[in-house]
């Protein structure tokens, strides 16, 4: 396949800085693989030719399309006379890259240079470590919670002492003194975290200049993909690598720079002619991927973002039906309607599972259409994430409700024995254990005392006599109640929202996580509104036998042939013959976090909603729900904003009082 135009002018030009922007679907890989050979071809070494990916598998797929491109090369001969490797271009990582820069400097910051890289449950263990030493409890700041902002802090550059002056909270201010304690730590342990590769290699360039310019010089060449995803750490590393030769090419798109909430800041592609004034910029704007009628669409979307480079798609596919819009009257009929769909759609002559996906916005969204795919018996796979029955708070939830049922198993007991804490050790877990079994009784009774308990602490069978107290209360006054008031009864008297504020650090994750617990009450609304005699014992057969079912499938056939359920996250990269985004309403998307940030926010939530339109190749449904249950209660609905833009009728009377504008 030739280059078109722009692609063949952008391969063609071999020095200086350049940028350039690749829309969705115009082929930037390709570009950048070709790009590499032409360079080897006007005579550059291949070792000197530095290539940066964000992932380890664009690293390996551009690795493959290079050996593809470029000519078998006769193995050199050492001096004695052994066959050597061919020289390469260097393809890999930034956290790659910056390893094997720490490895050869990093005695130079302190640290020894046979560190160790930390994983998270090393980073767990010293940050719980570091706040037992401030004597911080877990329920001011817990260990999580400090890592969070740790890696918060380190994504932004910003080192203990900036921290501190960053803190404006109570939590923020216990963290920066954390931060302190544990950057120490780590490198008292000769160990750095997944953070700190980046960050002590801008700090090993920026203290040692002599050393930066020894770094540089390996290179004369150096391309970098999705350079719109950078963060301040890296924009500096690739600032410093290229100073010297100039010849920097960076590839992206500012309208899908989606990962904010990460770091990555979209202003480094937005900024790129000025940090590089003799930068020459080339757009790619023939998508290869969707057809006119979604090119067009998101074309319509992505303009109302102010801040971008200047460019419109082009489709080299023109026609194809136009994007099919649909307003459902609840979330469930939503997810009914979607399935029926794409079952209908699976009858065409050609289609496979595969070839549909799915997109939301958040990770507590699939829960009705995993459960409407159960029921058509549609292979599918949650891409990017777990299912929703294997989550921890569902899981959690459940085993509370089998408590309540009556006749909860060993595994439900355990799971939430001390869920949130009350006292109730693993040694007595241990004891109570050991004594059920011993005494060939069921572990639950032995918890709430209907049969003898064995020795305990006070501080254990107060603990225990709680939780038999919350569960007989709640199913006392479930005798006259709905389900659905029965379960919010039951997670406002365990308080398991407190175990969620425990573990969770990040307040939009746990945000989320409960959210799923909402969601969990919304399937007993659906399941008392289209049941005869609802029991809770019904409820949790049907959900357990319907985890079992998709579970045998997937081992025989969902793990490639399947329907994708994903966020517009997780799907970034990939593309569908045909994909349905749902929950397009105010709120959802654009994400209500966005909505009470500056319009920064709901610019990369149109830049997400942009993504998932782009993913689709040849026909692309749109759909909200008219009322979503809010715990277990139906709610109206408000529109999403995207609807209206992507429909050219940003004119509408409701799009214009949404606005302001009226």
């Amino acid at each position: 396949m030739s280059l078109n135009a722009p692609q063949l002018e952008a391969v063609n030009t071999l020095s200086g800085p350049l940028l350039v922007l690749a829309g969705a679907g115009t082929g930037k890989t390709r570009v950048i693989t070709f790009r590499i050979a032409n360079l080897i071809t006007h005579g550059i070494a291949p070792d000197r030719i530095l290539g940066v990916t964000f992932t380890n598998k664009a690293a390996n797929e551009m690795q493959v399309r290079l050996k593809e491109l470029l000519p078998r090369r006769k193995r050199p001969s050492s001096k004695n006379g052994k066959k050597q490797k061919p020289r390469q271009p260097s393809i890999s990582t930034f956290h790659s890259l910056c390893v094997r820069i720490l490895r050869r400097h990093i005695e130079q910051l302190g640290y020894p240079a046979r560190f160790a890289i930390y994983n998270r449950g090393d980073q767990e263990s010293l940050a719980r470590s570091v706040l037992r030493e401030i004597n911080v409890p877990d329920n001011m700041l817990a260990p999580s919670q400090l890592l969070f902002w740790v890696s918060k802090w380190k994504c932004k550059s910003m080192n203990p002492s900036q921290a501190i002056n960053d803190s404006d909270t109570d939590q923020a201010h216990l963290a920066a003194i954390g931060y302190d304690r544990y950057q120490r730590a780590l490198r008292n342990n000769g160990c750095v975290d997944f953070d700190d590769l980046l960050l002590l290699t801008e700090q090993l360039f920026k203290q040692n200049e002599d050393i930066c310019e020894r770094e540089s010089a390996r290179f004369d060449h150096l391309l970098i993909d999705e350079y719109q995803d950078t963060n301040t750490s890296q924009y500096r590393i690739v600032k410093a690598m290229t100073a010297k030769h100039r010849n920097l090419c960076v590839v992206g798109d500012d309208d899908q720079s989606i990962y904010g909430w990460r770091g990555a800041e979209v202003e480094h592609i937005l900024s790129f002619q000025q940090d590089w004034p003799d930068a020459k910029v080339i757009r790619l704007e023939e998508n290869y991927r969707s057809t006119g009628s979604i090119v067009d669409s998101a074309n319509q979307l992505i303009k109302f973002n102010k801040l971008r480079h200047d460019k419109v798609l082009r489709s080299g596919r023109p026609g194809g039906p136009q994007p099919a819009i649909f307003q459902f009257p609840n979330e469930t009929q939503e997810a009914a309607e979607t399935v029926y769909s794409i079952r209908r759609r699976l009858q065409e002559p050609g289609r496979e599972p595969r070839d549909f996906a799915i997109l939301f916005r958040t990770n507590e969204q699939p829960r009705p259409f995993e459960t409407e795919l159960r029921k058509a018996n549609l292979p599918y796979v949650l891409v990017g994430g777990m299912s929703f029955f294997d989550r921890k708070e569902v899981k959690d939830v459940l085993s509370f409700l089998r408590m309540v049922e009556g006749s909860p198993d060993e595994v439900s007991v355990l799971r939430v024995i001390n869920t949130p804490p009350r006292g109730v050790g693993k040694k007595s877990v241990e004891s109570l254990l050991n004594y059920a079994i011993t005494q060939k009784q069921s572990l639950w009774d032995v918890v709430t005392g209907h049969v003898a308990r064995p020795n305990l602490p006070p501080a254990t069978i107060k603990g225990l006599n709680r939780l038999s107290s919350i569960i007989q209360d709640v199913r006392d006054a479930g005798q006259n109640q709905s389900l659905v008031d029965t379960t919010r009864n039951l997670i406002q008297a365990t308080n398991y929202r407190s175990e969620l504020e425990r573990i969770y650090s990040d307040n939009d994750e746990r945000e989320s996580r409960w959210s799923v617990v909402e969601q969990i009450v919304n399937a007993l609304g659906e399941f008392e509104q289209s049941t005869d005699n609802p029991q809770l014992t019904d409820f949790l057969d049907r959900l357990v036998l319907g985890d079992q079912e998709v579970d045998d499938e997937k081992e025989k056939q969902l793990k490639k042939n399947a329907i994708a359920l994903m966020t517009m996250h997780s799907a970034k990269g990939l593309e569908f013959p045909e994909v349905y985004i749902v929950g397009l309403e105010e709120g959802i998307l654009p994400h209500h976090r966005s909505l009470l940030d500056d319009e920064a926010g709901v610019d990369e939530e149109r830049r997400l909603c942009y993504v998932g339109v782009t993913r689709a190749e040849e026909r692309l449904t749109l759909s909200m729900a008219l009322t979503r249950r809010k715990w277990g209660k139906p709610r109206d609905t408000i529109p999403s904003r995207f609807l209206y833009e992507l429909t050219g009728k940003a004119d509408h009377p409701n799009y214009l009082k949404k606005r302001g504008q009226t």
